[in-house]
């Protein structure tokens, strides 16, 4: 796979509907956008054995423990203590190599096991720290992909919520805290770290693929190109800057305004 089959890849997740969106494939494309020189064999390989280990483990146990012990003990799938920051980590093909990963790069391996296997899983788009939604006889229960798939207890949902600034009326909601989101939505999170972490340390190339990458996989929403817009700014690619502000103003009337004044402020330097 190169960069172009990638980015066609890409493209196509992003228009296929809700229930069908090809999460690990889609992941893996994300990895060879950023680094076509790699072999996607390996995150295909630790996806199926995934498969395999968990349908084993359902023979015989409940399936969060089937699910915790196939990723976390089987796979040696964990949260990367150590090096966290490293971008690495977000990449679901260094983390095939290493087994360590954050907890979103994880949480895409076990989700694409799981539904392999019939269980109903779904991301948490959790304040501060993602989270699994695993449907159980007795009701969700929340899992921890970078705490090797452990379960979390509502009081520590709470808690949790509470360290990450939500209001004590927001973090005693447990339907609130547990909403479950779509699979697109789990990689647009990925994308949006690797963003946030490559703009912190002006890494602009970095940021800009991450950004168009969001905008393929979301190519209704305007705000990809207002991160594209301000990694090429980053760049002193100003002319291809203006060019994604007028794709945002295009996509989303209601981000003309601010669009518009960035553009304007783009243009005073070209000019």
């Amino acid at each position: 796979m190169d960069h172009q089959e990638a980015e066609t890849i890409l493209r196509e997740a992003g228009s296929a509907p809700e229930g069908r969106f090809p999460l690990l494939e889609a992941a893996i494309a994300c990895a060879i956008h950023e680094d076509p020189a790699r072999d996607p064999a390996i995150a295909r390989e630790l996806g199926g054995a995934a498969v395999q280990r968990l349908a084993e483990r359902l023979k015989r146990e409940s399936a969060e423990e089937a699910l915790a012990e196939a990723m976390a003990g089987d796979l040696r799938l964990s949260g990367d203590l150590f090096n966290a920051e490293d971008l690495d980590n977000a990449d679901v093909i260094a983390v095939a190599e290493t087994r360590r990963g954050l907890a979103v790069t994880l949480g895409v391996y076990y989700i694409h096991a799981a539904r392999r296997c019939g269980l109903q899983v779904q991301g948490v788009d959790f304040p501060g720290h993602f989270l699994l939604r695993i449907e159980t006889e007795e009701g969700p229960l929340a899992l921890d992909p970078f705490s090797e798939g452990r379960v979390v207890l509502p009081s520590e949902l709470t808690r949790r919520a509470l360290h990450a600034g939500l209001t004590p009326n927001v973090a005693d909601r447990l339907d609130r805290l547990m909403a479950p989101v779509s699979d697109r939505a789990v990689l647009m999170r990925l994308q949006n770290i690797i963003f946030a972490r490559a703009s912190a340390v002006r890494d602009y190339p970095r940021a800009e693929r991450a950004a168009l990458r969001r905008a393929l996989l979301d190519p209704s929403d305007h705000r990809p190109w207002l991160d594209v817009a301000s990694a090429r700014e980053g760049q002193g690619a100003l002319a291809g800057a203006l060019e994604a502000l007028q794709r945002a103003t295009s996509l989303d009337g209601g981000a003309a305004l601010a669009a518009r004044a960035q553009r304007e402020r783009v243009r005073l330097r070209l000019n």
